[in-house]
């Protein structure tokens, strides 16, 4: 890790090149994986059955494992580490000699998304420099502690952005310039590239930039994140005399500036009406909103404040009133308004989080499959317009949290291109 000092008073982003852990090049299309937590566990076994090299079996070792064995047992994790181990012995991962920072460049049908793999600081994110939007559940952070922590190792990178900077983005242009070191499409269609920056001058300008930066937000990752953290905290008890500039200091992000980033709409289903049929229902919803029926089929929202609902095979254009909005960055995003003033006192869904009458469809899946749900094990469906990033920044800036499934980011990061190792 590069040491870079702090100025006494200052409060800087400190995102730091790194010797990275990667796929050797021939190797990257096969070895990149989606995230652990794509997949359910019947997903994963079959994602990885005759594989020999996805990263995603040292993401969920579990898969190597009889069908019903205690995913969470110690020698499963052991499992993670001896892959992993194992891969690099044999020259499928590549150690670097010195720190870099790499562009990572993902193409999700013709519109390229462009951030900087690096390491970002533990004490930034524990100081409130790196804001969260979500609260994280312990038992899900369980379970990537113990990988991290055993694995000596953080193999899947947190999602974070910033406002942008243009020194930065000309460094990264520069980089572009170059032949990449991976250069690969996935089996999903989305292309990915990287590229390494490794001059001393580089780094320095982007170094420098960065620590201009007043806040760096967690976009997607937040129980990677908090795992990464806690690892720290446990290895910084263990170890009293550490200085702040080992590994375990710091984790694995790839940062975006805000221009780049393309949040989808992450839609409602509903499993029951309350007692309501859907003609006393949709008389509740025009007492709430202003409602019409769609003239298109299906209904995609074109601005904020609008809702589309899927009831009775019929598409509704709801609109948001203004007397129903506040001024607070939570309470007037789309999704908050549409929880507070209709599921909670209409359908009596109070905590969205464990309700197992509401369900979430992330907009990747499209609108055809709201009507789907809609049509077999679901009684209504509600599109919902994208939050903003910026409204993601207003609710972060606040110190507030969004509502429970509020953005779905794509394309997704590829685990297993970078590892940051957590062995000096």
């Amino acid at each position: 890790m590069i040491e870079y000092e702090k100025k006494a008073g200052v409060r800087m982003a400190d995102i730091v090149p790194f010797k990275a852990l990667r796929p050797r090049e021939d190797l990257a299309d096969k070895i990149a994986a989606l995230p652990y937590d794509v997949y359910d566990r019947k997903e994963a076994r079959e994602k990885t059955a005759d594989d020999t090299l996805s990263f995603l079996r040292i993401d969920r070792p579990e898969t190597q494992f009889p069908e019903d064995y205690d995913m969470y047992a110690p020698e499963v994790y052991e499992k993670a580490r001896e892959m992993l181990e194992e891969m690099t012995r044999r020259g499928e991962f590549v150690s670097e000699e010195a720190p870099a920072y790499y562009v990572y460049e993902l193409v999700m049908n013709g519109r390229s998304q462009v951030g900087i793999c690096a390491c970002a600081s533990v004490d930034d994110y524990e100081n409130g420099l790196i804001k969260r939007h979500e609260n994280t559940r312990a038992e899900k952070e369980a379970d990537r502690i113990r990988h991290v922590d055993v694995c000596n190792a953080q193999t899947g990178p947190i999602f974070l952005t910033y406002r942008r900077r243009e020194k930065i983005q000309v460094e990264v242009e520069k980089a572009m310039k170059k032949p990449p070191l991976y250069d690969f499409t996935a089996d999903d269609g989305i292309m990915h590239r990287v590229w390494r920056i490794d001059e001393a001058v580089s780094i320095g300008t982007i170094k420098e930039e960065f620590a201009k930066v007043d806040a760096v937000y967690i976009a997607d990752g937040h129980h990677r994140c908090a795992s990464a953290v806690r690892v720290s905290q446990m290895r910084r008890e263990a170890n009293p005399a550490y200085t702040g500039q080992e590994a375990f200091n710091y984790f694995l992000s790839v940062i975006f500036p805000d221009d780049q980033l393309l949040i989808m709409d992450y839609n409602r289903v509903i499993k029951s009406l309350n007692g309501y049929t859907e003609e006393e229902f949709l008389e509740k919803v025009s007492e709430i909103f202003e409602t019409e029926k769609a003239q298109e089929a299906p209904y995609r929202p074109s601005k904020k404040g609008e809702i589309g609902m899927y009831l009775k095979n019929t598409w509704y254009r709801l609109t948001i009133r203004p007397q129903m909005l506040t001024g607070d960055p939570v309470k007037d995003l789309d999704v908050a308004v549409l929880q507070n003033e209709l599921f909670a006192p209409v359908l009596n869904i109070l905590d969205p989080k464990s309700d197992g009458r509401i369900d979430f469809v992330g907009g990747i899946r499209g609108l055809h499959e709201l009507e789907r749900r809609a049509g077999t094990d679901c009684k209504a469906a509600f599109a919902m317009y994208p939050t903003d990033i910026h409204e993601l920044f207003a609710v972060s800036d606040a110190g507030k949290l969004m509502p429970p499934k509020s953005t779905w980011f794509e394309p997704k990061l590829r685990s297993g291109i970078f590892i940051h190792s957590l062995i000096d």
